[in-house]
């Protein structure tokens, strides 16, 4: 059983797996096709990653334009996040606004966040591992990235210090001066 919820930016979904807990610990489908064929609309995985992080890492904001963009189904296999996605569909009635939930190895939550947003998170334990499907391949030609602390996205990344950040990550693009390939 799997309770998927559309959140405030069309095409972004929340996804609720249902955990069976025991005293050996648990089990539950991290990814079925059939569970997830609505919310991703024919659209299929062809790539995983994982990352491991420490406590107080910033990743993003991370995009892949056309005809590269991917969708992502993102969850946390060990520690936590505070995940976090733009959208950056020029035509949407959302662009710009922002959606952030806590993604929890505890949790099991979800989140599916489809072409045309930009994504990071911030881990919140040492030795988080996070886990990614996306719908299509990394291209390096393709691949751009917002400022994380743009004061324009307003994003509350609730940090306990500053984050530590990839020079890539250090230097992205302030959304005043973005120009979105995604309508």
């Amino acid at each position: 059983m799997l309770r998927i919820q559309e959140e405030k930016l069309a095409g972004l979904y929340s996804i609720y797996p249902t955990v069976f807990r025991d005293d050996r610990g648990y089990f539950f489908e991290s990814y079925k096709t059939d569970n997830y064929a609505e919310i991703c609309k024919g659209l299929s995985f062809v790539q995983d990653n994982v990352s491991k992080s420490s406590k107080g890492i910033l990743r993003g904001l991370h995009f892949q334009a056309e005809p590269f963009a991917q969708g992502k189904l993102v969850q946390v296999l060990q520690g936590a996040v505070l995940d976090v996605a733009v959208d950056i569909r020029q035509t949407s009635p959302t662009y710009g606004q922002h959606f952030k939930q806590v993604l929890s190895a505890e949790n099991a939550i979800q989140l599916y966040i489809p072409p045309g947003f930009a994504h990071g998170f911030y881990t919140l334990e040492d030795d988080t591992i996070f886990s990614y499907k996306c719908t299509a391949a990394y291209h390096k030609a393709a691949e751009g990235c917002l400022l994380w602390n743009d004061p324009t996205l307003q994003i509350d990344w609730e940090l306990a210090a500053q984050p530590f950040l990839s020079p890539k990550d250090e230097l992205g693009e302030l959304f005043g001066n973005f120009a979105s390939p995604f309508q």
